[in-house]
């Protein structure tokens, strides 16, 4: 996963700083909005997304109004402002995905926020069976990524929890990936959580895809979404990881960094 664990630092202050270009970021969203009507469209499979830490449904309006306008059953978790973890947010959680996955009668995608990519991992290991893919976004897949985020302050203040003391049930896997197929999504210049701890570990079904950008602005961030619509549109069985062939993809995207290579080296050879 790159460094090693002890040379992994908080963001700078100076990419903290730079969060504010989210809203750059929301105005590239709406400037690209015909460009991103060229995304393949959808199978019509259900997909939950889920909020990071401080934000709500409403965070997510944009990435869910475009997959729902490319064919997807699109769903936000309907629990309101997510202001940390607890076994109660577990179980109602487990109930959104339970309550989805039996009206489809389909496998869900989830796709996950900072935070709520956490959530997502987990829910993908608490039932396989039940969901299709898991997408993160920013999401500190480490107890100690969680420590080093520039909002582990607000986490404890909120959440009433110190981080020390973070429920194991929680913690205990967060650095093994989930057993589904998983994409993270990760910014280099991300000014609130650590990169590094950003990354899936390299696994057969696993990935990393590197966009520019901020933290907060990964929910509306044009090439993020277009990764994210890139991802869902794969055949139900048939992974595969994603690919800069295309002059269009190459052009926009960041060679693999050295944990995507990782993870593309395991990933399973194109028939």
């Amino acid at each position: 996963m790159g460094k090693p664990s002890h040379a992994i630092e908080s963001p700078s202050l100076s990419l903290l700083a730079l969060e504010p270009r989210a809203f750059l970021e929301l105005g590239a969203y709406l400037l690209s909005a015909p460009l991103l009507n060229f995304i393949p469209e959808g199978d019509g499979h259900p997909v939950l997304v889920l909020p990071g830490f401080a934000t709500a449904d409403w965070y997510t309006i944009p990435m869910r109004q475009l997959l729902s306008k490319r064919g997807y059953q699109c769903y936000g978790w309907q629990l309101g402002l997510n202001l940390g973890y607890s076994r109660e947010l577990d179980a109602r959680m487990r109930a959104r995905l339970e309550d989805i996955y039996h009206k489809h009668g389909a496998k869900v995608s989830l796709i996950g926020y900072s935070l709520g990519g956490i959530y997502a991992r987990e829910l993908a290991r608490w039932r396989p069976q039940m969901v299709r893919l898991v997408v993160t976004l920013g999401s500190p897949f480490s107890a100690e990524g969680f420590k080093l985020t520039n909002l582990s302050r607000l986490y404890e203040l909120f959440s009433g929890k110190r981080f020390d003391d973070m429920d194991a049930k929680l913690t205990r896997h967060l650095n093994k990936p989930p057993p589904v197929p998983s994409t993270a999504i990760f910014s280099k210049t991300d000014g609130i959580a650590p990169s590094e701890c950003c990354v899936e570990p390299q696994a057969p079904f696993t990935e990393n895809i590197q966009v520019p950008g901020s933290h907060c602005g990964l929910m509306h961030n044009p090439l993020a979404l277009w990764t994210v619509a890139d991802r869902l549109a794969q055949p139900a069985e048939n992974w595969q990881p994603f690919e800069r062939s295309s002059w269009l993809k190459s052009l926009l995207y960041p060679e693999p960094c050295e944990a995507e290579e990782a993870s593309l080296s395991a990933a399973p050879s194109r028939n």
